[in-house]
C-alpha cells in the first residue's frame, strides 16, 4: 500500500489525468489486492481526484480574477459610451469562454429594451434591436436586482417567456443564458447578458464573477456618461465663447459703421449718400421712405420694396410701435425712422440672402442715422409734433385767443385754419394703442391736419368739406390697419378756428350716438342722423332739416300751386287712410291717391317706411311751427310800425 501511496502522490505532482488514477486501481485489482486494501486505494484515489479538482477550481478562480483585474484596468481607460459597451461585451464573453454576450438599456417611454452592444452574435441580435419588457431572463434579473440564469432557455418554465426573445434565442441557437443587472447608486442602468450555444450549468464562482464584472461595468458606464456630458458641456462652452467673441467683434464693427455713417451725414452727406453707404454695408438694396410712403432715397437708384403696400404699411406701424426692425420675409426687413413718439419715415432692406442678426442691428442703426438727417432737414419733428398736438387740444378746449391769432398760430405749424376743416372722432373697438396712435400721426401728417388722443378716441382735424367721406376713410383705413371695427363720428365743415370746439362736440355726440344705437363699425355726421342729428347739434339747422326731408314737396306746392303738404297732413291725421283724408279735405279719394303718388315721385319709394316716415312727420310739424312763429312775429293790425 505504501508503494501505491507514493505513486498516487507522483500522479498528483505530474497533474496526471483521471484515467491514470483509474489505471492504478485496475493494476492493484489484477495483482490480487485484498478487499480492504483495495478499498483504501480507491478511497485514496478519490481524495486525490478531489484535491486535484480543488486545485483546478482555485486556478480557474485565480485566472478569472486575473481576467477581471485586466478588465477593470481596461474599463478605466477613457472611452465613449459605445466603445465602452463593446469592451464590456467582449470581456464578458471571454471571461467564461462563452459564445455570445450583449448589453441592453431600457427605454421606458417606448416600453422596450434596446440592444446597445453585442459580441459573438450571428445575425438576429443586432445593435438597436428592441425587445419588449414583459418577459425573459433580463426582466427577471431586473425585477430581483440579482443575476438570473438558465441552463437551457427555451424549455425552462421558471420565468415568463416573451415570443420576440424566444425567436432571437432560436435564431442564434442559444441554450444557457445568464442576465446580470447593471446597477449604480441604487438604479438599474441596463442588463448584461452572456450565453452559450450548449446546455450548461453556471457555477457559483462564475455567477459571482459575472456579478463583479457587472458592478465594474456599471461604474464605467456611469463614468463614460458623465465624461460624455462633460465633453458636451465643454463643447457648448467653447461654442458660447466663440459666439461671445464673434458678438464682441460684431459689436465693435457696428460701432465703427455707426460712427462712419454719423460722420458722413454730419459732414453734409444727404440721404442718397447714406443709402449708398448703408446698402454696401448691409449687402442688399435699401429704400428710405417718408411717412406718406414716398421714396426719399434708394440704392440702387431703381430699388423698390418688393411687397404689398398695405402689408408694408402695417409692418412699419408695428415696427414703430415695438421700436425694433421687423421681418416681412426672410430677405426683407423694415425699420421705423422715429424721433420720440413721432414717426418720420422708414428704411426697407431687400437683402441678397437671408438676413442675419448683424444685418438687423445694422439696419436699426441706419434708421437712427436717417432720423438724424430728417431732423436736420425738417427741424425737431418730435417737438413740432408735440406742439401740433397741444395746439389741437387747445382748439378742442375752446381757446381764448382770437380767430386771427389762432389762424396765425396754425400757419406757423403748417395748418391753414381759415380754410374749411372737418372734425373726425374715431373709436377703435379694442381701444387706442400704439399702432392706432402711430397711424393717426402718419395720417394727419399726410393730409396736412392735426391729431390728438382723448382717452379711447383719436381726434383728427382735416382740411376739407366732406365730413361723411372723411369719417368713412378714417374708419376704413384705421380698421384695416388694426384688424378691428372702428366707429367714427364727424362734423363740419368750419373755417372758424373758434368753432372747432363746438364742431368737435357735435362729432363726439355723433360717435356716442352710433355706439349706443348701432354698435361698433359705423360712421355718421349730424346730417346723416336726421332729426337725431338736429337734436345733437349745438346750433340746430331746422330749415336745413325740413328742406332735406320734404323740400321737394314744398317746392312743388310753391311752383305748381298744389296742396300736397295739406294732403300729407290730412293723411297722417287720418292714420294713413286715403278715404278719411279725402273726407277731411272735401275731395274725392282718387284725388288723394293721385296726390300720394306724386309725393312718392318727389320723396322716393321708401318715404312711408317707419324710419323715413317719422322724419317726414317731424319735418311737417317743424314746417307748421315755423309758419306759426313767422305769422306771430308780424305786427298786429292797427299798430303802426315805428
Amino acid at each position: 500500500m505504501a508503494d501505491e501511496a507514493f505513486e498516487i502522490l507522483e500522479l498528483l505532482e505530474k497533474e496526471a489525468p483521471a484515467a491514470a488514477f483509474e489505471d492504478l486501481v485496475r493494476r492493484a485489482r489484477e495483482a490480487g489486492a485484498g478487499g480492504a486494501e483495495l478499498a483504501r486505494l480507491v478511497r485514496a484515489t478519490d481524495l486525490s481526484l478531489s484535491i486535484r479538482a480543488l486545485f483546478a477550481r482555485r486556478q480557474q478562480r485565480e485566472a478569472g480574477l486575473a481576467a477581471l483585474v485586466d478588465t477593470a484596468r481596461d474599463l478605466t481607460l477613457p472611452y465613449d459610451l459605445d466603445a465602452l459597451l463593446k469592451v464590456i461585451t467582449r470581456r464578458a464573453r471571454l471571461l467564461l469562454g462563452l459564445d455570445m454576450s450583449w448589453v441592453t438599456f431600457d427605454d421606458l417611454p417606448a416600453a422596450c429594451s434596446r440592444v446597445r452592444a453585442a459580441d459573438g452574435h450571428a445575425s438576429a441580435l443586432t445593435i438597436g434591436f428592441t425587445v419588449p419588457l414583459d418577459g425573459g431572463v433580463g426582466r427577471r434579473a431586473s425585477d430581483s436586482t440579482a443575476p438570473f440564469w438558465t441552463s437551457d432557455y427555451l424549455p425552462d418554465e421558471t420565468f415568463v417567456h416573451s415570443e420576440v426573445i424566444d425567436e432571437v434565442v432560436r435564431a442564434e441557437g442559444l441554450h444557457a443564458v445568464m442576465a446580470v443587472p447593471l446597477q449604480y447608486d441604487g438604479s438599474i442602468l441596463g442588463v448584461l447578458y452572456v450565453a452559450d450555444r450548449h446546455v450548461r450549468h453556471f457555477s457559483p464562482d462564475e455567477v459571482s464573477l459575472m456579478s463583479s464584472l457587472a458592478d465594474l461595468a456599471a461604474v464605467a458606464i456611469e463614468k463614460a456618461r458623465l465624461l460624455e456630458q462633460t465633453r458636451h458641456e465643454v463643447v457648448e462652452l467653447e461654442q458660447g465663447t466663440t459666439r461671445a467673441l464673434d458678438s464682441s467683434a460684431a459689436a465693435v464693427h457696428l460701432r465703427q459703421v455707426h460712427g462712419r455713417l454719423l460722420d458722413l451725414v454730419l459732414g453734409g452727406g444727404g440721404l442718397g449718400v447714406l443709402a449708398a453707404s448703408s446698402s454696401e454695408e448691409l449687402g442688399g438694396a435699401l429704400v428710405i421712405r417718408d411717412t406718406a410712403g414716398r421714396t426719399l432715397a434708394a440704392h440702387p437708384p431703381k430699388a423698390a420694396p418688393g411687397a404689398d403696400e398695405a402689408e408694408l404699411r402695417r409692418l412699419l406701424l408695428d415696427a414703430h410701435t415695438e421700436r425694433r426692425p421687423l421681418r416681412l420675409d426672410d430677405r426683407t426687413w423694415a425699420a421705423s425712422v422715429s424721433a420720440g413718439e413721432e414717426m418720420l419715415g422708414a428704411v426697407v432692406l431687400a437683402a441678397e440672402d437671408t438676413v442675419t442678426d448683424y444685418q438687423v442691428q445694422l439696419l436699426e442703426l441706419t434708421a437712427q442715422v436717417t432720423a438724424v438727417v430728417l431732423l436736420l432737414r425738417h427741424g425737431v419733428a418730435a417737438t413740432e409734433g408735440q406742439l401740433r398736438e397741444e395746439f389741437l387740444r387747445d382748439l378742442l378746449r375752446g381757446s381764448s385767443q382770437s380767430a386771427q391769432a389762432l389762424v396765425e398760430h396754425g400757419r406757423r405749424l403748417s395748418v391753414d385754419l381759415d380754410e374749411p376743416h372737418v372734425l373726425v372722432a374715431a373709436r377703435p373697438e379694442q381701444g387706442v394703442r400704439g399702432r392706432a396712435v402711430t397711424w393717426t400721426s402718419s395720417y394727419a401728417h399726410r393730409h396736412h391736419g392735426l391729431k390728438a388722443v382723448d382717452g379711447d378716441v383719436v381726434v383728427l382735424l382735416l382740411p376739407g368739406t366732406d365730413p361723411e367721406g372723411c369719417a368713412r376713410r378714417v374708419a376704413g383705413e384705421l380698421g384695416e390697419v388694426l384688424g378691428v371695427p372702428v366707429t367714427a363720428g364727424a362734423a363740419g365743415p368750419t373755417a372758424d378756428p373758434t368753432a372747432i370746439a363746438r364742431t368737435h362736440a357735435e362729432a363726439r355726440r355723433c360717435l356716442d350716438a352710433l355706439t349706443a344705437l348701432g354698435g361698433p363699425g359705423g360712421t355718421a355726421t349730424p346730417g346723416q342722423l336726421g332729426f337725431l342729428g338736429l337734436l345733437l347739434a349745438d346750433e340746430p339747422d331746422v330749415a336745413g332739416f325740413v328742406d332735406g326731408t320734404i323740400g321737394p314737396v314744398l317746392d312743388y306746392d310753391d311752383q305748381q300751386y298744389t296742396e300736397l303738404v295739406p294732403t300729407l297732413e290730412a293723411y297722417f291725421d287720418s292714420s294713413s287712410s286715403p278715404s278719411r283724408a279725402a273726407e277731411s279735405l272735401h275731395v274725392h279719394p282718387n284725388t288723394v291717391s293721385r296726390r300720394l303718388e306724386r309725393i312718392t315721385e318727389l320723396l322716393g319709394e321708401d318715404w312711408q317706411k317707419p324710419a323715413r316716415l317719422l322724419q317726414v312727420q317731424l319735418a311737417l310739424q317743424l314746417n307748421r311751427t315755423r309758419q306759426v312763429l313767422s305769422r306771430g312775429r308780424r305786427p298786429r293790425s292797427g299798430q303802426a310800425a315805428g
